[in-house]
């Protein structure tokens, strides 16, 4: 059965798709409706702390947690996923644990609860698509889809993440998995 857009699917880029936005990139769908589609990407960790963005937070000072580029649509704003069993009313489920919200009271939950298997990720702004938009990228080969996993969206490592996931993939594209992110630089 063929996977389709929704929810808590990722966009994997394409590796002919040259948009610098999305060179690479590992998109996690959060919404996928008539209206359009709105997504984090899961792998581009920014220089920035959480808590640079996010001053007025005092919980989060120094806890050296990384703030990602979620996407180039209003890339001052903070989103966060949540990765647990426990979420606010305010929340909005994505898939399998993960939920998609701005509650502080979550943050600061995770951050005290050391040894919890709880977890969060703060991006910058977030990716959307316009009705039909995503859809007509689709059509031309811009992204594949996968079922999305939370590992992936709280990797370790997530500047692999588009990497290995192409290796997971049919053999076809696991040679791009070692190409360079401007092939052109070469």
């Amino acid at each position: 059965m063929e996977l389709q857009l929704g929810k808590g699917v990722f966009l994997i880029a394409a590796p002919r798709l040259r948009d610098p936005n999305f060179r690479q990139t590992v998109v996690l769908l959060c919404e996928h409706g008539p209206e359009g589609a709105l997504g984090v990407v899961v792998n581009r960790p920014t220089a920035m702390s959480i808590s640079e963005a996010l001053p007025q937070v005092p919980i989060i000072e120094g806890a050296g947690h990384v703030l990602y580029a979620g996407g180039p649509v209003q890339p001052n704003q903070v989103m966060l996923l949540y990765r647990g069993s426990q979420f606010p009313e305010n929340a909005h489920p994505v898939f399998d644990g993960v939920c998609l919200g701005g509650d502080m009271n979550m943050v600061e939950r995770i951050l005290t609860n050391a040894g919890s298997k709880e977890s969060f990720r703060a991006y910058l702004g977030y990716s959307g698509w316009g009705p039909c938009q995503l859809e007509n990228e689709m059509k031309t080969g811009s992204w594949i889809l996968v079922p999305a996993e939370p590992q992936w969206v709280f990797a370790a490592d997530p500047v692999s993440v588009w990497r290995e996931l192409l290796r997971t993939l049919d053999e076809s594209y696991r040679p791009y998995a070692e190409m360079p992110f401007d092939p052109s630089s070469n």
